[in-house]
């Protein structure tokens, strides 16, 4: 692997773990508003961030109140669903709807974050995965023109 890569991977995965713990109590309990989501999007730009986020994931969910729970679960939910992200941008060029596209898939699959919430928390299924699909299509829906923005600035595509 290129020193760079690595660098790259590293600092995403380090601010994606500082954005978790700065808003630490909204972002592992049934209110999911999880700001360092946003950086889902990178992978609109370039699928090699996906090790970053998913580094940045387990590291942060390492802090879980929920425990392994939220190891195996939230990093699980994280690596399918970009996953079916990466897929999906193999038809899809134009990164503000790759970006559009990664808030509804996200926001879709919180079934699964609500899926552990009523293993681990006895929460009310449906109920959950509404309010976890809520927070997450925010912070992703404020995430598109935030990315956008800052790839003019950073060109993410050529970052890593």
């Amino acid at each position: 692997m290129k020193v760079k890569f690595l660098a790259t991977t590293g600092i995403i995965a380090a601010l994606y773990i500082a954005v978790t713990m700065l808003v630490a109590p909204f972002g592992f309990t049934e209110i999911q508003f999880r700001v360092s989501e946003m950086f889902n999007h990178l992978v609109a730009f370039n699928p090699r961030y996906m090790l970053g986020v998913i580094l940045g994931v387990f590291i942060a969910n390492l802090f879980s109140p929920l425990g392994l729970y939220d190891l195996v679960f939230g990093v699980g939910h994280s690596i399918i669903t970009l996953t079916i992200f990466i897929l999906i941008c193999k038809f899809v060029k134009n990164t503000i709807i790759r970006m559009i596209i990664n808030s509804f898939l996200f926001t879709c699959t919180m079934f699964i974050i609500a899926f552990e919430l009523n293993l681990a928390l006895e929460l009310p299924f449906l109920w959950t995965w509404f309010t976890c699909a809520v927070g997450e299509f925010v912070v992703l829906a404020v995430g598109v023109p935030i990315f956008h923005l800052l790839n003019k600035r950073l060109n993410f595509k050529d970052l890593i």
